[in-house]
Formats: C-alpha cells, structure tokens, sequence
C-alpha cells in the first residue's frame, strides 16, 4: 500500500469516533461567551496568530468559529470588512458588542455551523479558523476553508490529542482517548493538492489561571465531562499538594497550518 491510497478523511472519523467525544452544544459555548470576550483582545495566543499572518492585498477576512471575535477583531482595523462565523449565538453577540465598543463598523456576523448551508457565505480575502476545526468531517471542513478564499487560508489545530493535560486524567483515574490532532490534516490537503506551510504555537492551558479549587475543577470538568465525588476528591487531593508549576501544567500547542490560493 502506498500512501495515495489511505484516505486520511475516513482515517480522521474513524479516530474522532473511538475518542468517544460528545461535541458540546451551542448553549454551553453561549455561557462561556462572557468571560472568553473578556480575554479576546489581549490573548498572547492571538498575538502570535496574526504575527504569522499576511494581509497584503486583502481587504476581507471570514473567521470561521470566531468565537467572540478574538482573531477577526484584532485584525479588523486593517481591513474593510471581517465576517465572524459561529454556531454560538452568543458569542457572535460578543464579536458585535466588542466591534462596537472598538470603533470598528465594518465587522458583521452569520450564525452557522460548519455543518449547515453555507451557500450565503461570502468569498473572502483571508480564511481563518483558530482553535476551531476539531469536527466531525474534517476533510469537508478543509474544502469549505479552500473555496472561501481568495487568497490565504490560516487555522490552527490541536497537536497531541487531548486538550486536558494526561497527568490530570491520570489524577481523576480516567484516560481520555485522544482526538485526531493536525497530522491528518496535512496529508488531507496533501491529496487537495496543498502545499501547505506549518508552524506551532504554544501557550498556557485553561487551568493556569484558575483562581482556587472549584474553579480549577470546573474547567478540567468543562473538557473532560462532570467528575463524580470520588474523582473531585482525589483532584482535591492532588490540587492540595501540588505545586503551583503542576497545577498549571503542560502548554497546550497548536499546529498553525497556512496555505495560498493558486489562481486558477
């Protein structure tokens, strides 16, 4: 077998299947609108997104999965006009509030998600999806990216497979199979016939900043699902004793993929 014949795209379902992951609804995303709007214009993860990016000769951005607007937002005053993409209603609430708190008129949004019609999406300049491609069809997903842009296409995924540090499912005694992670993506636009380039980012994971314990067992909960006593217990434990390097934990690292349109 060479590897022309592996279809990456099944390969990718197949793995996201075993990981037993439930997606989260948009009603969970809606609560966490709030306090993740709180942080989109001063993350150091956005930062080092855009400084990788290249907006010569682009006037549009869509930002698919925007989220509260934390990748459009920060280049929207360098552009006439950013189209935010999400399947959170709130969290395009956020995008619009914080784009208007900004100065920044030229931002609007579309409730959809990745799987719905996206026949009244507009083309645009630049495609990015930060933090937002862990989906069911990754290959349609990847062709839907491609046909919106005119020139430059910027996401990033996760690398690794598991967005809870694996010392901390080790503390609650619950290993969580890992999800697809950038590496099918790669040979997925392989055989589009992309080229793309690749870099990394890292940064610090969702439970560095935690304030004290209940908030730190929130959030390892929000990524591995509602802990029962015996596991809150034994985190408590371990929360008690650990030093304030092991409780941040290891860095989360995404694979920045980027790719230009090749004019037809």
């Amino acid at each position: 077998m060479t590897i022309e014949a592996i279809d990456f795209g099944r390969l990718y379902r197949d793995h996201l299947a075993m990981s037993q992951r439930t997606r989260k609804d948009p009603s969970a995303w809606d609560s966490r609108a709030a306090g993740m709007a709180s942080k989109a214009l001063r993350s150091r993860y956005a930062d080092e997104f855009v400084a990788r990016m290249d907006l010569s000769g682009a006037a549009s951005l869509l930002d698919v999965g925007c989220g509260p607007g934390t990748i459009g937002l920060a280049v929207a005053g360098q552009l006439q006009r950013v189209v935010g993409l999400d399947y959170s209603s709130a969290m395009l609430d956020a995008m619009r509030s914080k784009a208007a708190q900004n100065g920044l008129g030229n931002v609007e949004t579309l409730h959809r998600a990745w799987e719905d019609d996206w026949s009244d999406v507009p083309q645009c300049d630049i495609v990015v999806a930060s933090r937002s491609t862990t989906v069911e069809d990754i290959a349609t997903a990847l062709e839907r990216l491609h046909a919106k842009a005119r020139l430059r296409v910027y996401l990033t995924h996760l690398v690794g497979g598991h967005f809870t540090d694996p010392a901390i499912q080790a503390v609650i005694g619950r290993r969580m199979p890992s999800v697809p992670d950038y590496i099918y993506l790669l040979n997925i636009l392989h055989r589009m016939g992309i080229h793309p380039r690749l870099d990394y980012i890292a940064h610090e994971n969702r439970l560095a900043d935690a304030v004290d314990f209940d908030d730190f067992a929130r959030r390892v909960a929000w990524s591995v699902g509602e802990l029962d006593a015996h596991e809150t217990e034994c985190l408590r434990s371990w929360y008690q004793r650990a030093t304030p390097q092991q409780r941040r934990g290891t860095p989360m690292r995404w694979a920045f993929i980027s790719w230009e349109k090749v004019p037809c």
